[in-house]
């Protein structure tokens, strides 16, 4: 869009958003359903779907998203939706669902992974104060993330079999297929939209797209993990939320910001080390001493967490 902003070009760039924004929610939905139902054909336990297959579908809308934003240059909004979408993850949608029913999660299950995602929090940092994310960085983040996966797979074998989760057995393959194939075209479709539309919104209210990538675009994104962790919840499958939460936050800075990275190499503005890059570290470094202390993150810790994201979101607006 160029030239003066009117009513009507607006609109149309609000109707772009909310139209990517619903295509990743259902392409979402669709992705993290037949890959649920595969793994459980395969017989993986809860913690390993929720650590590796929902994770990795959930995580898909911000891989789109910012590869989308990458290829159009746009590398500001693509830091934003994954920063974003990891802040979010833990503040609202882990503190929401703690509020709802408090979630048991041994100190022992989730801990290793937990580190995990501090480390590679730690590397995108230092590639921050360097300026600039590399392509042999990237390799190395999806080397890491196959690593992850395979010995993931390796230490789940001795977890509860995923085949218990009976509401989630497919009838055959041919209703994974449908599924995985519609959620990643709505996937493709909704990232183009909304990167459009929130560029543009972005342009009009004159707010800059590392803000629109922190807020509008993170939330967004994140609405598949709200939604399958909602249902895990209705399940009593703390081991599939925790491990939705923590591979989901995994998996957006080892594939997404690693995969847009061997894709096309980005700048990194060291303004993130000032604020989102410590706040998003910090959210999951916290999770440690809450699941140390009672193996669980209470309603009291989930009134924290979203407490916590508030006060974010309102550093943003003040900025």
């Amino acid at each position: 869009m160029t030239g003066e902003f009117n009513y009507s070009s607006i609109s149309f760039s609000l109707l772009a958003l909310l139209a990517g924004l619903s295509l990743l929610v259902a392409g979402g939905e669709a992705l993290v359903a037949g890959a649920v139902r595969l793994a459980c054909r395969l017989g993986m336990s809860a913690l390993m779907i929720g650590l590796t297959v929902v994770a990795f579908g959930t995580s898909m809308p911000e891989f789109f998203v910012s590869l989308s934003a990458a290829l159009q240059d746009k590398q500001d909004l693509m830091l934003g939706n994954v920063i974003g979408s990891n802040i979010a993850n833990v503040g609202l949608i882990l503190g929401i669902c703690a509020i709802i029913a408090p979630i048991g999660a041994p100190y022992l299950s989730f801990a290793r992974e937990i580190y995990y995602v501090l480390v590679a929090s730690l590397a995108v940092a230092g590639a921050a104060w360097y300026g600039f994310f590399p392509r042999l960085l990237g390799l190395l983040f999806i080397t890491a993330l196959i690593l992850f996966t395979y010995f993931s797979y390796k230490n789940g074998s001795i977890q509860r079999p995923a085949d218990e989760m009976k509401d989630n057995a497919p009838a055959s393959y041919w209703s994974i297929l449908p599924l995985c194939g519609g959620g990643l075209v709505c996937l493709a479709f909704g990232s183009n939209l909304l990167i459009g539309g929130a560029t543009d919104v972005a342009r009009y209210l004159g707010v800059s797209n590392l803000i629109i990538g922190l807020t509008i675009a993170a939330v967004g994104t994140s609405l598949p993990e709200l939604a399958s962790s909602i249902s895990a919840i209705r399940k009593g499958e703390s081991d599939l939320l925790m491990g939705n939460i923590i591979g989901s936050n995994l998996f957006n800075l080892l594939m997404v910001m690693g995969g847009t990275a061997v894709i096309k190499p980005f700048f990194l503005q060291q303004q993130l080390l000032l604020r989102d890059l410590p706040v998003m570290t910090l959210f999951s470094a916290v999770l440690l001493p809450f699941l140390y202390l009672g193996n669980q993150v209470s309603r009291f810790y989930g009134f924290l967490l979203l407490f916590a994201y508030g006060l974010y979101i309102f550093s943003l607006k003040a900025s």
